[in-house]
């Protein structure tokens, strides 16, 4: 399968300021592309180059085989276009918004892009700067997707989002790709990640550390587990579970605060069968994970002991 997206050696160098070092990455068209990392990691700066946005200090982007910088005008009529930070006129409403992008676009098919905005359920009839952050991430979405462009590029796209509105996007993505259209989104949610997405890379401190399926985010996953008990919480009943790695007292001894590592089926079993009164799991965000998950990792030695690091982050996607 073709890549749609090539970059090779990338980098972006704010002076003394960080940005991204010699990123290398394909994705494959008609994929969906998941490119992971905590904030300030270098995602948006990756996109804007690949926007044309940004101009690399080293290397090469390309889309459609068209370079991302020399070719800009070319390659923005493949793409659309969500930005992180959405600035659009706040005088105008959300139709005229949309009828002018519709324009920009040398017009689109009116019912798609009218039933993107009932899915949605997005009221056009308002000023931009009456907009929910919410609705405003709407208007961002349906200029992207009516003009059903060949690849679609979104920074965070269900930021501000409601849950039902974040199923409606997880949607809009499975039909994307089943069209064999192509999608590269930027997200620091992992639930978005795993609805979404077929091959993510992981970038930290400006460096890809990992490319791997999907699926093997797995070992990425921890909960924070707090089981109470009606007496002293039996502690050792859990040291010795799978995927446990942390078990603690908490509670005045009454409760057992455990971090576990995948399943959480055991940790069950054994709260129920010790008579445990109450249990609360929280599951960190994707931030937080990376943070304990590449804890002491340096940049550029690659990504942990995985089945996964023996790739190369210029592995094709």
């Amino acid at each position: 399968m073709a890549a749609i997206i090539a970059v090779n050696d990338l980098t972006k160098s704010y002076g003394r300021s960080r940005g991204v070092t010699h990123v290398t990455f394909s994705v494959d068209e008609g994929s969906v592309f998941g490119f992971l990392g905590p904030n300030g990691a270098g995602k948006t700066t990756t996109i804007r180059v690949l926007m044309g946005l940004l101009h690399p200090t080293a290397g090469h982007a390309s889309i459609g085989g068209l370079d991302c910088w020399a070719q800009s005008v070319e390659v923005k009529k493949l793409v659309g276009y969500l930005p992180g930070e959405l600035s659009l006129d706040p005088g105008l409403t959300g139709g005229q918004i949309l009828e002018y992008f519709a324009n920009l676009r040398g017009g689109v098919d009116k019912s798609y892009a009218e039933s993107l905005i009932a899915r949605l359920e997005l009221d056009t009839t308002k000023r931009f700067r009456e907009y929910s952050r919410g609705n405003k991430q709407k208007v961002g979405l349906v200029q992207a997707f009516m003009h059903k462009p060949k690849l679609l590029i979104l920074d965070e796209p269900t930021s501000g989002l409601d849950p039902l509105n974040q199923q409606e996007f997880y949607k809009l993505a499975a039909e994307t790709r089943a069209d064999g259209r192509t999608i590269f989104l930027s997200s620091h949610i992992l639930p978005e990640v795993e609805h979404t997405c077929d091959r993510v890379g992981i970038i930290r401190e400006g460096e890809v550390v990992r490319i791997d399926e999907v699926s093997a985010l797995k070992d990425l996953r921890h909960h924070e587990v707090e089981i109470i008990f009606a007496g002293p919480a039996p502690l050792d009943a859990f040291k010795t579970l799978p995927n446990v790695t942390s078990v603690a007292a908490a509670n005045g001894g009454n409760a057992a605060r455990l971090t576990v590592q995948g399943d959480l089926r055991e940790v069950l079993r054994v709260a129920a069968e010790r008579d445990a009164v109450n249990l609360t799991t929280h599951e960190p965000s994707l931030e937080d994970i990376f943070l304990r998950y590449y804890d002491g990792h340096q940049p550029g030695q690659g990504a942990p002991a995985t089945s996964a690091s023996k790739e190369a982050s210029g592995v094709r996607q």
